[in-house]
């Protein structure tokens, strides 16, 4: 394998638990790979319900920044759930995952967003941005999310409004590493 200047410990290749392709394995992917493994096995999630790998592309003030989108599970063709996972403090993560919720399809807000740190995680509203469960057991069970299915929704943020949730994300997930630059990955676009 290639040498590759990063601060992510890489350990080789390891297959995606939802999709079956090949990736790095990275500790925080081992911890992705855990959350959707839970949401299938516990929650009552189909791996058809999960997408993964999604992104937000963002460029303010020079600086373009991917956004991460972990897990979306998507039911009746309609995106109820978003899963940003993040090593650390579960409260940094909070405001660049409503930003993400809410711009992500330009249509309307996914209703409910989790920030997790593979350990732990907090289950917000994603329309009020206020916290309706924590840890693993407050992520809601596909049955919860299907009651979601029966009411409109919200209406996505437009005009000024989306370009501040862009702002945000763009700020928030901003990653320079110890090399001052963006952390490359192997086959990134972005690295």
């Amino acid at each position: 394998m290639a040498e590759i200047k990063s601060h992510h410990m890489i350990h080789g290749t390891l297959t995606d638990y939802v999709t079956g392709e090949r990736i790095v394995d990275t500790d925080d992917e081992r911890y992705r790979q855990k959350l959707c493994r839970y949401l299938v096995e516990a929650k009552g999630y189909s791996k058809s319900d999960l997408a993964v790998g999604g992104k937000i592309e963002t460029l303010f003030n020079g600086r373009f920044v991917v956004s991460r989108i972990d897990i979306v599970v998507i039911i009746n063709n309609q995106r109820l759930m978003m899963i940003r996972y993040g090593p650390g403090s579960l409260v940094t993560r909070e405001r660049p995952a409503l930003a993400a919720a809410r711009v992500f399809d330009p249509e309307y807000l996914i209703p409910v967003v989790v920030v997790s740190n593979g350990e732990d995680c907090e289950v917000l509203d994603t329309s009020t941005g206020k916290v309706s469960g924590q840890g693993l057991d407050s992520i809601p069970a596909r049955r919860r999310l299907l009651e979601l299915l029966e009411e409109p929704p919200i209406a996505g943020p437009v005009g000024d409004r989306r370009e501040k949730e862009l702002r945000i994300l763009n700020a928030y997930d901003l990653e320079l590493c110890c090399l001052g630059e963006p952390c490359p990955l192997p086959n990134a676009p972005e690295g």
